[in-house]
């Protein structure tokens, strides 16, 4: 009888233990789904993240190239720009340029004047520094060099350079304003008045007329 009892309480000890195995065995897969439906959900957000992002930067790329492509668009030439000669006027002036009422500018209208007539390219380059004919010359020589066709001169040192230097560039036309300079067969002297503007514009047309 105590045999049976002790099988009886055997038995029951067996499927207590079952029964705790099977609970905590419940436990753990409960615990293992819930965890693997968060990854999954979490896998859903950063994938939904990063194709918002991907989003994000494909608009802000459209909006850019939307901005700024029009820099890159060939520039339409203007028509109206003007075709020049393949001839260059040259001024030199004091230091004070072409500054208005001034003789240098009534000169440089008249060069701008002649331009619209011929073609002609025009430029000026005032002597800075010390304002005698030693200063002056590197800058003639500066207008030389740089192949000009004709040069004009204004201001006591520029003419006096300009009257020096002429006889040894017989293919440039020289332009002198005021003065009586010695007169050359490349050099003209035009007198300083209220007709400069017009004078210089002749004698501009002319040299360029001469060299054909």
């Amino acid at each position: 009888m105590s045999k049976q009892v002790r099988q009886v309480s055997q038995a029951r000890a067996a499927r207590a233990a079952q029964r705790a195995d099977a609970a905590r065995n419940g436990r753990a897969f409960a615990l293992g789904r819930a965890a693997v439906t968060w990854l999954r959900a979490l896998r859903g957000r950063t994938l939904a993240l990063m194709a918002g992002g991907l989003v994000v930067a494909a608009a802000l790329t459209v909006t850019a190239v939307l901005l700024f492509s029009h820099d890159d668009r060939p520039v339409v030439p203007d028509t109206r720009a003007r075709a020049y000669n393949d001839v260059d006027a040259c001024l030199l002036t004091g230091d004070k340029g072409i500054a208005s009422d001034t003789t240098a500018a009534a000169v440089w209208q008249g060069m701008q004047d002649a331009s619209l007539k011929t073609h002609t390219r025009v430029s000026y380059a005032p002597v800075t520094g010390e304002q005698s004919t030693g200063n002056a010359r590197p800058f003639l020589n500066g207008l030389l060099q740089r192949s000009c066709d004709v040069v004009l001169a204004v201001g006591n040192p520029e003419v006096t350079a300009a009257e020096a230097t002429a006889p040894q560039y017989k293919k440039v036309d020289f332009v002198l304003v005021g003065g009586s300079p010695r007169a050359g067969a490349n050099v003209r002297v035009v007198a300083t008045g209220d007709g400069l503007r017009a004078d210089i514009a002749d004698a501009v047309k002319h040299a360029v007329d001469a060299r054909g």
